[in-house]
């Protein structure tokens, strides 16, 4: 499918603002900044078309939509200000109580950007070693207002501690296929077992992360496990970019093939780079392993076009059947809103997408008899 006009320019405010360059909106004709307001939201990218309304140059950006999009820009760095203050009281915590995590995606990714406060900030993933993840589910579960039902597979638990919502995490496993989710039990050894992190200074807390070569292994196939289950945002892929921006210089470029290889992703790794360059204007010789093979921009246009369609997280999916059914109804329309995504996946990545169904449908079966909704 081709980009529409709107759908250009918003792409182009996008790269302004990720890379703080020149945007030109005049070479796609007329624009609706209505819609590309609703697309920054869609997308939760606002704080990247707010940077990007600062480098447009020949067009003057309507006053109603500047300002609303300022003053949302200021909601963001405020939200982002407060999120900040509580993971560095929450990780004091936790090591208080002898409980040490790695602070992942999110608000570690966000200090890549060159304005941090401006991107889009949702809950707080915290990755622990076993016993470690035990203990944070005992300390925490006090201190929730909420506590989610646990993934045992994925070893997930997410709990409200008003007002954010924080993961814990045993493993950051996908669920989409073995090959990856070994490669990723390997890297999650390295990084607790290698103390193989890296670190943020928070104020004066200083928080600790996966080190850049796990984290990009780790960023990415979270992207791939949001794509698979047809919720996939622009702004996951904007994350991948700045991080790998970010440590250009420091990426060991064999590992990463490596584990590519052995996790089976490479072509969705050619497909994301394509995208990255075509699409988010990310520098081609600091994207690695890009290619300009004709497939490859094909691919990249697939998920370009499911991107759009999906919104962030599934933004533009109908949930409501979800309230309106009984377990039973409800399941059955799960499984026939997979079987439909995994038709357009399956004209992307063939082989992943069949091992994705395979995955989701045991792991829902599984769950059926478990007794869980």
């Amino acid at each position: 499918m081709k980009l529409c006009n709107n759908q250009q320019a918003f792409l182009e405010l996008v790269r302004a603002g990720l890379w703080e360059k020149e945007a030109c909106l005049l070479q796609y004709g007329n624009i609706d900044f209505q819609e590309i307001y609703r697309l920054a939201q869609e997308q939760s990218v606002v704080g990247l078309v707010a940077a990007g309304f600062e480098h447009v140059k020949d067009v003057k950006i309507p006053q109603e939509y500047a300002l609303s999009v300022a003053g949302e820009t200021l909601q963001l760095e405020q939200r982002n200000i407060a999120m900040n203050k509580f993971i560095g009281v929450l990780v004091d915590k936790m090591r208080k109580a002898d409980i040490y995590a790695l602070l992942v995606k999110g608000q570690g990714i966000a200090q890549c950007y060159d304005r941090p406060f401006w991107r889009a900030c949702g809950d707080m993933d915290f990755l622990l070693s076993d016993s470690n993840y035990i203990k944070a589910k005992e300390f925490l579960t006090p201190l929730a207002n909420e506590v989610d039902v646990e993934d045992a597979y994925e070893q997930h638990l997410g709990l409200i501690i008003n007002p954010w919502l924080v993961e814990i995490h045993g493993n950051l496993y996908t669920a989409i296929s073995s090959e990856i989710d070994r490669g990723l039990k390997s890297i999650q050894e390295d990084v607790f077992y290698g103390g193989n992190v890296r670190t943020w200074m928070n104020g004066d807390t200083q928080v600790f992360m996966p080190g850049v070569n796990n984290d990009i292994c780790f960023v990415f196939t979270h992207i791939l496990k949001h794509f698979f289950k047809g919720e996939l945002g622009l702004r996951q892929i904007c994350d991948l970019c700045r991080l790998l921006w970010t440590y250009r210089d420091t990426i060991n470029l064999k590992q990463l093939e490596s584990r590519l290889l052995e996790m089976e992703i490479t072509s969705e790794w050619k497909s994301f780079a394509s995208l990255a360059v075509e699409y988010l204007g990310m520098p081609y010789n600091t994207m690695p392993f890009y290619s300009v093979e004709n497939k490859w921009k094909t691919k990249a246009a697939r998920i370009m076009t499911l991107v759009f369609e999906k919104g962030n997280m599934g933004h533009n999916r109908d949930m409501s059947y979800q309230q309106r059914y009984t377990s039973t109804r409800r399941r059955l329309t799960t499984f026939g809103i997979m079987v439909k995504d995994f038709s357009r996946l399956f004209l992307i990545f063939p082989k992943d997408s069949i091992k994705a169904l395979w995955h989701r449908t045991l792991k829902g079966i599984n769950s059926f008899f478990n007794g869980k909704k």
